[in-house]
């Protein structure tokens, strides 16, 4: 699983950075995360392939995470895209998109699922042999979800030496991996267990955007490998985190700490701050594995 920071700032514009958007890569799927002003821009400047992405998830309806959305379905029709789109966002994504091609007079080529949600509890939205992505409630001003994306780890590791003693054919190995028995040529089935390692843990992704402090969030994130969470604020400005419904960096880590997350991400900074490393400090004083999100820089989660 890889991430790709697209954009990580709030709403107000900032020169050379840009609003909410990732692309997070699943064994090969590209997936795109929120879809701010100008990520189109950001998905040519890093090499991303327009025709490779096939899920959009939307986390709410504030024009910094998706006003980047029409511009990307007009440059899908231009480069003649035929195969079908899945949206994923609140219920109204699909009206504010029609409305805008309609008054444009547009017209797409392709087909465009839109998966319409309004649940206010955990819902598993997309699930195939690959991966799975889960809703996650967060607390803001308008309906808003978060996401848990899960890679499913399905191949075992081998016990060469076990399989080298029993002369085992390595024509073979693709099936032990994928958790098969093997028969000898005498007839003697060798249990699986015997010849892998105990499969490991699915991978998992937690995005948590445009949110108010929340406990509630953290048994659905519980033991991500990588918690993506918006501080917005400093915890100096706490009343303005309270007012708004997002949260300060000391607030994001303590999710991460109670989640018994790997590693946190900060992002979605107020362009009031000047120097973003205060963020760290702060976050690193209650949860020690931070890093702070930037345009175009990508992460391993593992």
């Amino acid at each position: 699983m890889k991430l790709k920071i697209l954009g990580c700032y709030s709403a107000s514009p900032r020169k050379n950075s840009f609003p909410s958007s990732q692309i997070l890569n699943i064994n090969g799927n590209n997936l795109l995360i929120d879809c701010g002003e100008g990520t189109q821009i950001q998905i040519r400047r890093y090499g991303v392939k327009f025709s490779s992405i096939e899920n959009i998830f939307i986390s709410h309806l504030h024009g910094d995470h998706f006003f980047g959305l029409p511009g990307l379905i007009s440059t899908f029709r231009l480069m003649g895209r035929t195969k079908r789109l899945n949206i994923f966002g609140p219920t109204g994504i699909k009206d504010v998109m029609n409305l805008i091609l309609k008054l444009g007079n547009s017209w797409i080529d392709f087909e465009i699922n839109y998966i319409e949600l309004k649940e206010k509890t955990t819902v598993k939205i997309l699930e195939n042999d690959l991966f799975s992505v889960s809703t996650i409630p967060l607390k803001h001003r308008i309906y808003t979800n978060g996401f848990l994306f899960t890679e499913k780890i399905q191949r075992k590791k081998l016990k060469l030496d076990k399989i080298k003693k029993l002369n085992i054919d390595k024509s073979l190995y693709a099936n032990i991996v994928m958790g098969k028995d093997v028969i000898l040529d005498n007839g003697t089935i060798i249990n699986n267990k015997e010849i892998t390692h105990p499969k490991e843990k699915d991978i998992l992704y937690s995005y948590c955007s445009d949110t108010a402090y929340s406990d509630e969030v953290t048994d659905l994130i519980k033991d991500s490998n990588v918690l993506y969470h918006e501080s917005t604020f400093l915890e100096k400005h706490i009343n303005l985190a309270k007012k708004t419904k997002h949260s300060t960096a000391m607030q994001a880590a303590m999710v991460a700490k109670k989640a018994n997350c790997k590693q946190l991400i900060l992002g979605h900074f107020s362009s009031r701050y000047k120097n973003l490393q205060d963020f760290e400090i702060e976050a690193k004083r209650i949860f020690k594995n931070v890093v702070l999100a930037e345009d175009g820089k990508e992460f391993d989660i593992s």
